[in-house]
């Protein structure tokens, strides 16, 4: 029996990136999937899981920003297969500027999706998993705000950097009614958002940028989306079942050296 069959997950910003590789791990270990994204594309991906996994998957194109499609998307999950047990909240987005430049729409489009986003899929679900008697949430925070930064981040740093107090409080708000939430806190990993990174930080070679990423992680190199994945897929299931309002760091070691420079390699 494989560590997710029988749940069913909503997971968001299912087309590419993290999300598409939180949605095969999931397919992989036998859960039904309702996959939620803006793009349209979400309907391939879905394809190709439904395709090599045999998974139940359903499709709803939504903006995480906006409640009332957030709750069309859980009351779709819940009309397709009866249940809602597992949310993954991974979309998220990330925009450059100098602080002291970054105008308020770039700011706010930030709080709209990294903040607001992921407080409007809680929102949506928990009352399915109250009614069902528990579930698991799971959070895209990342080392960026909480542990570490970088220059022209400030707007992805905060907002990412509040879900770590999201998920404590939810995680002590409803344990004793068996919903647990826990966050990963991911380095970097080769996505589209970290290339499109890139060519905001290095325009004449963003592959440049992505290689000088890995130059500073211990394991060199940056993380697959189906490793993000498999960290997911272990907090939605009932192997991690006594663990809530954790943090757990998945970037390849990058945020343990002191320095570059000292040491004996």
């Amino acid at each position: 029996m494989a560590k997710l069959d029988g749940k069913v997950a909503l997971i968001t910003g299912a087309a590419a990136g993290l999300g598409e590789g939180i949605a095969t791990a999931y397919a992989k270990y036998g859960a039904k999937l309702c996959m939620v994204d803006l793009s349209k594309d979400v309907e391939k991906t879905a394809q190709k899981l439904r395709q090599e996994y045999g998974a139940e998957i359903i499709t709803v194109i939504a903006n995480v920003a906006d409640k009332e499609q957030m709750k069309a998307a859980a009351a779709q999950t819940i009309e397709a297969f009866g249940a809602l047990n597992v949310a993954c909240c991974n979309a998220g987005v990330c925009r450059l500027a100098p602080f002291e430049e970054m105008p308020d729409e770039i700011r706010d489009f930030h709080i709209d999706v990294n903040i607001k986003g992921v407080w409007n899929t809680c929102q949506s679900v928990i009352p399915y998993m109250l009614k069902n008697g528990g579930g698991n949430i799971v959070i895209a925070s990342s080392v960026t705000g909480d542990i570490v930064a970088d220059a022209g981040e400030a707007a992805y740093a905060m907002t990412k950097a509040a879900l770590v107090g999201l998920t404590k409080c939810l995680a002590v708000e409803y344990a004793d009614r068996n919903i647990r939430v826990n966050c990963s806190q991911l380095g970097y990993a080769r996505t589209p958002m970290v290339e499109k990174m890139a060519v905001e930080s290095n325009p004449a070679d963003p592959e440049r940028a992505i290689m000088d990423i890995a130059k500073g992680v211990p394991m060199k190199r940056l993380a697959k989306p189906i490793e993000v994945g498999e960290l997911f897929a272990f907090l939605g299931s009932d192997e991690s079942s006594y663990l809530t309002g954790s943090q757990i760091v998945i970037d390849g070691g990058s945020t343990l050296p002191e320095t570059m420079s000292i040491g004996t390699n």
